[in-house]
């Protein structure tokens, strides 16, 4: 492992990404058990994408997480497809890791919701009733945080969860991990939950494997810290560790 600090964001990068997700896993564990040490419960955000899959699959495989004690959350989803669609970010947590192991509860945003408006006020209110301890993300091709896009992102933003557009570089991701067939198959809005609330969580998790997310790693790091790249913002934090690959991280 190799290991620098920029900033205030501590990078860790490894050989290859499944010592990568047993790494960040590791980490992600041991703050679970120091937390509920001292709190009867704590509250997690998942991210929904195949970045995610190393450290979901070595979290699952710990059989000494209580779990039973962990309310579970997730960050983005689409707009308007089917509840059992299983592009679905709710739906692909559920397999990853939602239905794998027994959480106190599991609190998933509607993509079917007929009023998104009304939806992302469901769930900031749950939000804000179970405060977020752990946010387990990655960053998007575009270095976006959940579906917070260049042009959406907004470091200042004073909405808990919203309803964006998504970009086409974003859409296109979808694509290019397999998620869908064509562009034209990616829905063009969802409901996220904003930067702010993304980084107030006390521990971030960073996870960003793969060729793929290099660029945005290297801007993320290196580039300047506005909502251009909006994972820059992960520099200012203090509180979050970023977890790369040999692959993700050669541009640096």
């Amino acid at each position: 492992m190799k290991t620098f600090i920029k900033d205030k964001l501590k990078v860790n990068i490894y050989e290859n990404r499944t010592l990568m997700g047993e790494a960040s896993a590791k980490d992600i564990k041991d703050t679970i058990v120091s937390l509920l040490s001292k709190k009867e419960e704590i509250n997690m955000i998942f991210a929904a994408a195949p970045s995610q899959n190393d450290v979901l699959k070595s979290l699952v495989n710990d059989k000494d997480i209580m779990w039973n004690r962990i309310n579970a959350f997730h960050m983005d989803e689409y707009i308007g497809l089917d509840s059992n669609a299983p592009q679905g970010f709710g739906n692909f947590l559920k397999r990853s890791i939602f239905s794998l192991v027994p959480f106190k509860s599991v609190n998933l945003i509607d993509a079917s919701a007929v009023d998104a408006d009304v939806e992302a006020e469901r769930y900031a209110k749950l939000l804000n009733e179970y405060p977020t301890d752990i946010v387990v993300l990655g960053i998007g091709e575009n270095g976006h945080i959940a579906f917070n896009d260049p042009g959406v992102a907004d470091f200042n933003d004073k909405k808990v969860v919203k309803a964006v557009k998504l970009d086409e570089v974003c859409r296109q991701q979808q694509v290019n991990d397999g998620c869908f067939e064509s562009i034209d198959k990616v829905p063009k809005t969802a409901l996220t939950l904003t930067v702010p609330t993304l980084v107030k969580a006390p521990y971030l998790f960073c996870i960003v494997p793969a060729p793929t997310k290099a660029n945005a790693v290297y801007k993320t790091v290196n580039g300047e810290i506005n909502e251009d790249c909006p994972a820059s913002i992960l520099r200012l934090t203090g509180n979050c560790t970023l977890y790369l690959d040999n692959e993700s991280s050669k541009l640096l």
